[in-house]
């Protein structure tokens, strides 16, 4: 029996994994999600320069100010690009020239002009690389004047300016209002792009913090007070260490790493389904060109079943495994092509791939889901006679596809919540919410009885599905009624 019953599987999986539409099939899904965040990265070194203008309506230098504001902040990310990328004694000196970097506040011009000094020595790979972040990458002042612009009456001009954006000389203009230390009611900004809001966020930023420092000083309260007052309150963030006991900050790649079992739980999901998917079709398939019938000749429909079933099983665990290989491959090559992957989201990304248990559990966890909807699929497969009468059947087993995908964020935000507790111990869900979980992590406890339960289940699960097998798979004509199928259900 068990001979028989490889023999069924054997064949099953030789049928997929012999065709060039498997394997293109496969490397497709790591190939489209390089491609994505290739393509992400690319869009935005080809996103245009966003010029603009600026009208001060106010009697003073305002504007002068503001630009020069609005530019100082890329001292800040240089320098800090700059101590990241080398350790020369002379940022030592520099860092206390700066001397606003470490403590909240933007840089100013002469800082600005410190840092350039200093990145002007350094390698030219080194520039390169942090020209990318400067603000002028990404907007460009354009003085009025090579507008074109003639008009002296403030109305007027701004009718010209107007035409300007309408014919897409500039992506928009700011109006600095004229007492600003009163008011800013007369503010604009005129921009004829309702979705790219940056430029204005960037600007309204810039010019908050100037008029508040200009207040501040009409009004006679000392820089440091005003500071004090200003200050925000912050909680530092920080964790339990498991192992010490004792508390460690939280960086960036320690909340990814929690965040990642949604990206597993997603692609867990597309997996069981799609895999499962396809024993459904395959025995409808066989079903209708009577294939079942031949097959049946030589084999009982018990060996049938379960040889289709671990057949299929293991074309998914090769698609589950390319795709675990390709994602250990991404995170061992990556540091070679992307240079220091420590920092960042990229790092974070790839430290959740490297994440042992969570690839391990992701595999588990397939297994698990798989069968158990495996079990399910088949039995449609088998009381239909075409793809859309299994379409009509399906939609239960959708909706119930569609409760872990629902409840992945909230999962992932309370994992060891009420609501994922209770998903974890219902075996439908089991597979996703355990997944979803993962970063909590759950108790040892836990993973112990759900995987009890799940065995049970899917034990339960291939029984049943076993007997509606045995009496669909050679039925023809209008499917059977939901109460035939419970009468097969009953059967010894």
């Amino acid at each position: 029996m068990a001979n028989k019953t490889l023999l069924v599987a054997q064949r099953e999986y030789l049928e997929n994994v012999r065709t060039k539409t498997f394997w293109i099939g496969i490397l497709i899904v790591p190939l489209l999600i390089g491609a994505m965040v290739g393509a992400t990265a690319l869009l935005e070194k080809l996103k245009q320069v966003q010029r603009y203008t600026v009208v001060d309506l106010g009697p003073g230098d305002l504007l002068e100010r503001a630009e020069r504001e609005f530019r100082s902040g890329d001292a800040k990310l240089l320098f800090q690009l700059a101590a990241k990328a080398t350790n020369d004694p002379r940022l030592a000196a520099l860092q206390q020239k700066l001397g606003a970097t470490g403590d909240g506040k933007e840089p100013s011009g002469e800082q600005l002009l410190a840092v350039f000094e200093w990145m002007q020595q350094q390698d030219p790979a080194l520039l390169a690389k942090i020209a990318d972040v400067q603000t002028a990458k990404q907007y460009t002042y354009v003085p009025i004047a090579e507008l074109g612009i003639t008009a002296t009456e403030p109305d007027a001009r701004l009718q010209q300016l107007n035409q300007r954006v309408q014919a897409g000389d500039v992506f928009g203009y700011f109006v600095l209002g004229a007492d600003p230390e009163q008011t800013t009611s007369d503010f604009r900004y005129v921009s004829n792009n309702l979705t790219d809001g940056a430029l204005r966020s960037a600007y309204e930023n810039t010019l908050t913090r100037l008029v508040q420092k200009e207040r501040i000083a009409k009004a006679g309260i000392p820089p440091k007070v005003a500071e004090h007052i200003q200050r925000r309150v912050e909680f530092q963030k920080l964790q339990v260490d498991a192992t010490t006991g004792a508390t460690t900050d939280v960086k960036n790649e320690n909340v990814i790493d929690k965040w990642a079992p949604v990206g597993f739980v997603y692609f867990l999901w597309m997996a069981i389904f799609s895999i499962a998917n396809l024993l459904l079709t395959s025995t409808i398939e066989e079903k209708g060109n009577r294939t079942i019938e031949v097959l049946l000749s030589s084999v009982s429909p018990h060996q049938l079943m379960q040889g289709k079933i671990w057949g299929i099983a293991a074309t998914g665990l090769t698609i589950v495994g390319t795709w675990v290989g390709f994602g250990a491959l991404s995170a061992w090559l990556a540091p070679m092509f992307l240079g220091d992957t420590s920092g960042g989201m990229i790092g974070a990304l790839l430290t959740a791939l490297r994440n042992g248990g969570y690839l391990f559990a992701f595999v588990v966890y397939f297994l698990g889901g798989y069968l158990l909807y495996a079990a399910v699929l088949v039995a449609i497969g088998s009381v239909c006679n075409t793809l859309k009468e299994a379409q009509n059947l399906m939609q239960p087993v959708m909706m119930i596809l569609m409760v872990p995908l629902l409840a992945m964020m909230f999962i992932g935000q309370e994992p060891n919540g009420l609501v994922a507790k209770v998903l974890s111990f219902i075996p439908l869900f089991t597979p996703f919410a355990m997944m979803n979980r993962a970063g909590g992590p759950p108790q040892t406890w836990e993973y112990i009885a759900t995987t009890i339960l799940l065995i049970a289940t899917i034990w339960f699960f291939m029984r049943a599905a076993g007997k509606v097998f045995r009496v669909g798979v050679l039925m023809t004509g209008n499917p059977p009624k939901l109460r035939e199928i419970l009468g097969w259900l009953r059967q010894s």
